[in-house]
Formats: structure tokens, C-alpha cells, sequence
């Protein structure tokens, strides 16, 4: 589309924006101001030809992830409060919200036969793999969720099943690329299921050897007596949930400096199911 004033002509450029809640797209010349398919606003949208992460396999301190179904919601708050006191403690990082990637669900092939179930994973056509990579490298992983029903998000249970073959190293009796990291969990949601949302994914980490942060686990929630209207705004506002989601990353750091993981890579015997 071209306009055009007295004195010049100017050239708008309309691109598709694609919700990367539902995978709707419109085209515009900036992300339109909510999804008329999914009422998800303007923040989830993203170019539709958006370039996935490449990822070169050089070392980095933490691994922080949204695993919400929404990068811009009420667990995006949370995201943002980790990645601003990763920044003040000038901790090396890598953000990414979940909901931008294409991350199938698991084959199961352990299922099948446990050899198959190896590392590196034999799906090699969607995105994980740049996370199981990242998954060695990184000293510790901060994970920020939404509670849904209960539990974490869809996104984030597939993300975390396809963990399984980094767990599975460990029975087929292969040195564990993943003893002795640490992990820290964030949860944020509209009412009950926080304590079990952050115990399912913690169970997921044990199980590849990671090490829970004293005082490494926090969840926040508005209540059932308000609106998911309200949530936003009080969460945003709220200076408990910026405390103690700094105080997790602040323990996840610390714990990290300790090198536990070099220290006891050779000395842990795994246990895991």
C-alpha cells in the first residue's frame, strides 16, 4: 500500500502476523490488536514467516522457558521478572516461550524398544532437538508455567516428554548428560493447582538428575473470587510475585556457582524410573 502527501510518497508494507496461541494469521502493517479467533491480544502475535533459533552449541549458564500457551499472559510476567534479575546478575541466558516453536509429541519408542529411545532423539524434524542440545549445555534451567487444570500446559507436558531421552540414557547404562543441574520452577495461574503443577515438572527433572534450588520452587495465584479479567493487572502490580520470582532465580544462580555439577557427575548413582 503506498500513500502519499504533498511532498513524498510513503510505501506501507503489509505482513502476515500469525497468534501463536491458535496459528491464526492476518495480514497488516502491525500485529492487529487481538485474535479474532482465540480473543488471545496483540502481544501473542509474531511474523508468520518468524525464523526459528538456531542453536551453535556454545555454552551458556541458564535455559529459561515459558511454557505457557500464551508468551504474552500472566506467566510471561513471571518470565519477564526471571530474565530482568538473569540480566542485574549479568548471568549468561537464553529465554524462549514455548508456544513460538514446533515441538511434536513424543514417539513413545521406548515403548517399542528401550535402544531407540537414545540421544540425540530420533525426531529430528521439529525443534526439540535445539532444546536437547541446550538441555547438556546449560548449567541450570529455570521453567516458568501456567496452570491448567491442575496441572502445567499441554505445550509444556509435550516439551517435557520429549526429555525422555535424556532420562533414558541412564537405563541404557550411558553417561547421564544432565547429573548435577539445576532447576528452578515458576508457576503462575488464576486458583488452585499450583503446588502440583510445580511438582509435576520438578518429577520430570529428577528423574534426568537435575538438583531443585533450596528454595527453588514459587507459585503465585489470584483466586477463584476474581475474574481472569483481573488477572493481568494484579499481576503485573504485584510486588510478591516480583520478590520471590527474583529470590528463585537469585537461589538457582547461586546454587549454580557451586559447580555441583562437575563435583558430582562421577559420585551420583542414578535411580531413576
Amino acid at each position: 500500500m503506498t500513500l502519499s502527501n504533498k511532498n513524498q510518497a510513503i510505501t506501507v508494507e503489509k505482513i502476515s502476523w500469525k497468534c501463536t496461541v491458535c496459528g491464526f494469521v492476518m495480514n497488516g502493517e502491525k500485529p492487529p490488536k487481538g485474535c479474532p479467533n482465540c480473543h488471545s491480544p496483540s502481544g501473542e502475535f509474531i511474523p508468520a514467516d518468524h525464523e526459528i533459533t538456531s542453536y551453535n552449541g556454545e555454552p551458556f549458564d541458564v535455559l529459561l522457558i515459558n511454557g505457557s500457551s500464551h508468551r504474552a499472559g500472566n506467566t510471561g510476567i513471571m518470565a519477564d521478572v526471571a530474565e530482568s534479575m538473569l540480566n542485574e546478575l549479568t548471568i549468561s541466558y537464553r529465554r524462549f516461550n514455548l508456544n513460538e516453536f514446533s515441538i511434536d509429541h513424543c514417539w513413545c519408542c521406548y515403548a517399542v524398544r528401550a535402544q531407540s529411545c537414545d540421544f540425540p532423539c530420533r525426531n529430528k524434524s521439529d525443534d526439540m532437538h535445539i532444546f536437547h542440545l541446550m538441555f547438556t549445555v546449560a548449567k541450570a534451567v529455570i521453567v516458568a508455567s501456567s496452570i491448567n487444570w491442575n496441572s502445567m500446559s499441554a505445550k509444556l507436558k509435550i516439551f517435557l516428554d520429549r526429555t525422555t531421552c535424556l532420562q533414558n540414557l541412564y537405563h541404557l547404562k550411558k553417561p547421564g548428560l544432565t547429573t548435577g543441574k539445576i532447576v528452578g520452577i515458576l508457576v503462575n495461574g488464576h486458583e488452585d493447582g499450583g503446588i502440583k503443577t510445580a511438582m509435576d515438572i520438578f518429577l520430570n527433572f529428577q528423574q534426568m538428575g537435575f538438583i531443585l534450588a533450596p528454595f527453588g520452587l514459587y507459585y503465585r495465584t489470584h483466586g477463584a473470587e476474581f475474574t481472569s479479567n483481573e488477572d493481568r493487572e494484579f499481576f503485573t502490580a504485584d510486588q510478591l510475585l516480583n520478590t520471590y520470582t527474583r529470590g528463585v532465580v537469585s537461589n538457582v544462580v547461586e546454587m549454580m556457582k557451586l559447580g555441583l555439577e562437575r563435583q558430582m557427575k562421577e559420585r551420583i548413582i542414578p535411580v531413576s524410573e
